[in-house]
């Protein structure tokens, strides 16, 4: 487990969040990157944060974790994004810098938290009606919509189903159900953890 990063108790919030940076970008821990990335993460909850997470790149760093190995890496930066991405600023980078290809990757993640982060990003992102990017409502992705709007995770399927009606258009949706060659199939469902 990692060590709270060595910050001066007078440095602020804004040296925080610099230290947990730098420490993120200097560990070779992954345990470490994982506790730093969630930690990260969670203060992308509080919008009093957000300038301060635009002005270290937390935003990139989220971005470039999305395309890592280690699941629970994504799991945390997706997460992170979700949290961001309603502030207007936040979203508008996210969409410039080509995040939008990384985030519907994350659709087909085996783990659970990571698609459920990847599809409220997405709506996120969205505006209901026609004022969303193309690319959040392409066919592969109303079909995985569809597909997950039929998952036995009540979670999945309620979010799926809110996308498909508030994000695609009705024929968006009918000629989803009408392809033949779903490009989504192979997407799988992401794993369910077992109640404990």
């Amino acid at each position: 487990m990692a060590q709270k990063p060595k910050v001066d108790p007078h440095v602020g919030r804004l040296g925080y969040l610099q230290a947990l940076v730098t420490e993120f970008q200097e560990t070779e821990s992954q345990d470490a990157k994982e506790q730093v990335l969630a930690n990260l993460a969670n203060f992308a909850y509080d919008p009093s944060n957000y300038p301060y997470l635009r002005q270290l790149q937390v935003l990139d760093l989220f971005l470039d974790s999305l395309s890592e190995e280690n699941e629970t890496l994504v799991e945390f930066a997706i997460g992170g994004l979700c949290n961001l991405c309603p502030d207007r600023a936040n979203k508008e980078h996210i969409l410039q810098t080509g995040g939008v290809p990384l985030i519907i990757n994350c659709l087909s993640s085996p783990n659970e938290e990571t698609v459920l982060s990847a599809v409220t990003t997405i709506m996120y992102l969205s505006s209901p009606g026609s004022g969303s990017p193309p690319e959040l409502t392409t066919m592969p992705v109303v079909q995985c919509m569809l597909r997950f709007s039929l998952s036995a995770n009540t979670r999945l399927r309620n979010l799926a189903q809110i996308f498909l009606e508030d994000f695609c258009s009705p024929s968006q949706v009918a000629e989803a159900r009408t392809w033949q060659a779903h490009s989504a199939l192979g997407i799988p469902l992401p794993r369910t953890e077992a109640p404990q």
